[in-house]
């Protein structure tokens, strides 16, 4: 296993990037600029989890770079999308295990992620500690302390950071301009969020059990169960476990309520969070999958080991949370219509990939002195203009030394709103969370949630 990586050796403008505050209430501290031009040659990439959505963000990233390497503990995903590349006259070597190719690929500029949601911070803190910039899909942190340990990586390395909440670019611009109504005091000063994101939904093949109890069997050919596993339990292998269902463990990822529900969080700390409101009191109740909610609890608290826990999904299933913000306004994590609305005293909106919907939206439109307002404001949002795409806008930061539109600082903000929910949840209580300090005041039970032990091998340093 390789313990040191070499940084690749290319242009200046490679090596500049944002850096971000420290502290998730710290202001944003911009990058330096980067005076290089955009160089002739291409960026090398190379992808990190290329099944499912990581096949997607690659794919894209290897058509405005140059891709070099990819990587699956699949060696079918690792294969597939290798010969993807190579349909289209792109040569991608083929990796087990990203350390390997961290160590032995030197041309990489950037690296994608599109691993479970467990090895995200870790790999992504790796890669930067190698020199690479890096997009991560969402959510990015799989707990409180993971939001800390990548923000201060990401102000050590100095990396361009892109995550994968892609509404802040793409969908026609809806979402976008959402946040500039929000924000233009049009809906009024105090603001409420309703974050809609649906139920935890399972894909078992066994319609009778939806959420297990499951059977454990055996990996199948080629695929390294122990390196999927990485810094989580170590338990037998169990098909529900991978693929699209790993969503539903507390081990790999925090259910609905972070998967869906930080795209629409996200959206709603930008347009009511300000520059610096943090999320810092949960209350509500939820529905759990395959577990009971103390039994969840308890997994987590360690007190009942992974090897004596049912073979289940242990994540809420349905929910409906209200978080505070310390700015004042509140945000709704409920489980049911995939939308955002927001409401204030003068006037309400509603949002989701397909529409932009309510009064003011119309008053605005038929207006072209507000409707040229709000356009301004987008752009003033962004701080440049409005990014073609989600990875092109990750590229363009990267060649210009400007920070990305869903830089890691902002992401933790919203992901930490959503891991509240969760210990709101689980722990069956209203929480209060001081974001300074990291840490849940007079309450033992809910701080011992901030962090998880990772297995040994796999530890997280910056």
């Amino acid at each position: 296993m390789p313990t040191k990586h070499r940084v690749a050796t290319r242009r200046h403008f490679v090596q500049t990037s944002a850096a971000f505050g420290l502290a998730s209430s710290a202001p944003l501290i911009l990058p330096k600029l980067c005076s290089a031009q955009p160089p002739s040659d291409r960026l090398g990439v190379a992808c990190i989890g290329v099944g499912g959505r990581g096949s997607g963000i690659g794919a894209e990233a290897a058509a405005l770079g140059q891709i070099i390497a990819c990587c699956d503990v699949s060696a079918s995903n690792a294969h597939n999308f290798a010969d993807g590349q190579v349909k289209k006259q792109r040569q991608c070597k083929v990796y087990n295990d990203y350390r390997e190719m961290l160590d032995k690929e030197p041309g990489i500029d950037l690296v994608t992620i599109g691993t479970p949601d467990h090895w995200h911070v870790k790999i992504a803190i790796d890669a930067m500690k190698a020199g690479k910039h890096v997009y991560c899909e969402k959510p990015l942190t799989l707990t409180f302390e993971e939001g800390q340990l990548v923000q201060q990586a990401v102000q050590k390395y100095g990396k361009t950071f892109q995550v994968g909440t892609q509404q802040r670019t793409e969908h026609e611009g809806r979402f976008i301009k959402a946040v500039a109504i929000a924000r233009s005091g049009r809906l009024g000063s105090k603001l409420e969020a309703v974050s809609s994101v649906g139920k935890s939904a399972s894909r078992s093949p066994d319609k009778s059990k939806p959420f297990g109890p499951f059977d454990n069997s055996t990996p199948p050919q080629g695929f390294d169960w122990d390196l999927w596993l990485g810094p989580a339990p170590k338990v037998d292998y169990c098909a529900e476990r991978v693929g699209w269902n790993f969503r539903w463990w507390f081990e790999y990822s925090g259910g609905q309520v972070t998967d869906w529900g930080v795209h629409h969080t996200d959206i709603a700390f930008w347009a009511l969070a300000g520059d610096d409101g943090q999320a810092v009191q949960a209350q509500g109740t939820g529905e759990f999958m395959g577990t009971e909610r103390q039994q969840s609890l308890d997994f987590l608290l360690g007190k009942i080991a992974p090897d004596q826990m049912p073979v289940a999904f242990n994540v809420a299933h349905s929910f409906d949370v209200d978080v505070t913000l310390s700015t004042g306004n509140t945000i709704k994590v409920l489980s049911g219509n995939n939308e955002l609305v927001i409401t204030g005293e003068l006037g309400k909106i509603r949002v989701n990939r397909g529409s932009l919907t309510g009064t003011p939206v119309e008053e605005i439109d038929a207006d072209p002195q507000a409707k040229r307002e709000i356009e301004e404001a987008m752009v003033k949002i962004y701080g440049s203009e409005i990014p073609k795409s989600h990875m092109a806008n990750f590229f363009d930061s990267i060649r210009r030394g400007l920070p990305p539109v869903a830089n890691v600082r902002e992401h933790v903000r919203a992901v930490n709103a959503t891991h509240l929910a969760n210990v709101a949840l689980l722990t069956g209580r209203k929480v209060r969370f001081d974001p300074v300090a990291i840490e849940f005041p007079d309450d033992a039970e809910a701080n011992q949630l901030v962090r998880r032990t990772r297995r040994s091998g796999f530890e997280i340093e910056v």
